[in-house]
């Protein structure tokens, strides 16, 4: 590498459960030859996906590579956490090819790009591109919004009516801003799905940019590294819902960190947190869970009623800890009536 060259990065968004991770982590396997190094910025106090991804580290992404910001949305905490972690990465003894940035599934892309103009870096790293990940199952629901014939029903009667909704809004902006997007569980939605996907986010899209099908985050890391989009320098192109704010707050969303016992039945935890989407709107949960009698620690990951688990790898000698991590918006996360439906 070129050492008076710009490190490239790529920033990596898509609405909760878009399956980011699932391809940060298919790309760390397929880097051919990359030294990378990942940022992982999550909603919420407890690092999940940072842990996941922790566990593909090799030679080419080591673990101290892999930093975890968990103090709130990155393009909020510019000075305090995001300029330092990136000085600090291209500082590392072995520079990075590549650095990947894994936004919270609530970040708005385009004040995160606005951040890469400060003259701590800006002379040092370009955005090589935005990815934005889309579940093609729900887009093709339309459940990018929570009800969306009610949406049209209000826009219809009221025009001066603010008929956006929290999620619409952080689902367009990161699709306006995108330079590729993939439809993630494109096994899932099938052909009919796909082909609904993609006219509902073209509807979104200020200009035309390549959308994708992608499975378990299987992509050939050449179509979506090497962009050269320097999307810092390519603002306007990006129009988002907060142009002319001068910040913007992420009140609309809470999360809660639940401790569990160890668990006997894991499908009727499964069984809990599916009435929780149902019946308190829960968008996402995620976490470790303890289950008794085994040795290994269940990754478990929900998007609304779909919940996917595995056995990732054996506690250790670290504490048999199950936390879980839940998040919706503000007005649905009440703590105590989340435990009571996990049976705390």
């Amino acid at each position: 590498m070129n050492p008076l060259a710009k490190v490239p990065v790529t920033v990596v968004t898509g609405f909760l459960g878009s399956g980011k991770t699932t391809l940060i982590q298919h790309l760390l396997s397929n880097a051919n030859g990359k030294k990378l190094a990942v940022l992982v910025n999550e909603f919420g106090s407890e690092g999940v996906d940072g842990e996941i991804l922790k566990s593909c580290a090799d030679a080419n992404c080591p673990e101290e590579n892999i930093v975890e910001l968990a103090n709130g949305c990155i393009c909020c905490t510019v000075a305090d956490d995001f300029i330092p972690t990136m000085e600090q990465l291209l500082a590392r003894p072995v520079k990075p090819d590549h650095i990947l940035i894994e936004t919270s599934g609530l970040a708005l892309p385009k004040p995160l790009l606005k951040a890469f103009d400060w003259p701590e870096i800006r002379s040092r790293i370009t955005v090589d591109g935005v990815i934005a990940l889309a579940d093609a199952e729900a887009v093709a629901a339309g459940r990018f919004a929570p009800d969306p014939d009610a949406v049209d029903a209000q826009r219809a009667a009221d025009e001066n009516l603010d008929h956006e909704t929290p999620l619409s809004e952080v689902f367009e902006d990161q699709i306006a801003c995108a330079d590729i997007v993939l439809l993630t569980k494109a096994d899932l939605a099938g052909v009919a799905g796909l082909e609904a996907a993609k006219a509902a986010i073209a509807a979104e899209m200020p200009r035309r940019v390549p959308m994708l099908p992608v499975t378990d985050g299987a992509i050939d890391a050449r179509v979506i590294l090497g962009l050269g989009a320097a999307a810092e320098n390519d603002l306007a192109a990006r129009p988002s819902h907060h142009d002319g704010e001068e910040e913007h707050e992420h009140d609309d969303f809470a999360s809660v960190v639940i401790d569990l016992p160890e668990v006997t039945d894991v499908e009727t935890l499964v069984a809990s947190i599916q009435k929780l989407a149902r019946e308190q709107n829960v968008l996402r949960a995620k976490g470790y869970i303890a289950v008794a009698g085994k040795p290994m620690r269940l990754l478990l990951q929900a998007v609304g009623e779909r919940v996917r688990h595995q056995f990732d790898k054996a506690w250790g000698s670290g504490a048999r800890q199950s936390k879980l991590v839940v998040i919706g918006e503000h007005g649905d996360i009440d703590e105590a009536a989340i435990k009571a439906g996990l049976g705390i």
